[in-house]
């Protein structure tokens, strides 16, 4: 059997043609940006998710978890986190990409 690869790219550029593909991807825009944020305080600080764990007094497999962006944590978690890093925690809102709904 002969298996023909293609390309993610090339993959991606058809996936987000579809409307409901690139509905269902911005609506986990949220949850990707923290999971980078997380990720990106990590390496800054050149530490492993191990290092990190055992900074916050969990395990690696919760920071993992906290990276994924399949989890949303607590403002207490992040604090840890940002503690164990090395960084303070800083929340700010930014404009919705639609508009607000009025009541």
């Amino acid at each position: 059997m002969i298996r023909h690869y293609i390309p993610v790219e090339e993959a991606a550029r058809d996936w987000f043609k579809d409307p409901e593909f690139r509905a269902a991807y911005d609506a986990l825009d949220e949850e990707f940006a923290l999971a980078e944020a997380l990720i990106k305080a990590r390496t800054a600080a050149a530490m492993t998710q191990a290092d990190v764990a055992k900074a916050m007094g969990t395990t690696q497999a919760v920071v993992a978890r906290l990276e994924s962006g399949r989890t949303m944590p607590s403002t207490r978690t992040l604090q840890r986190f940002a503690k164990a890093t090395g960084n303070r925690l800083r929340i700010s809102f930014a404009p919705a990409k639609t508009a607000p709904v009025e009541r």
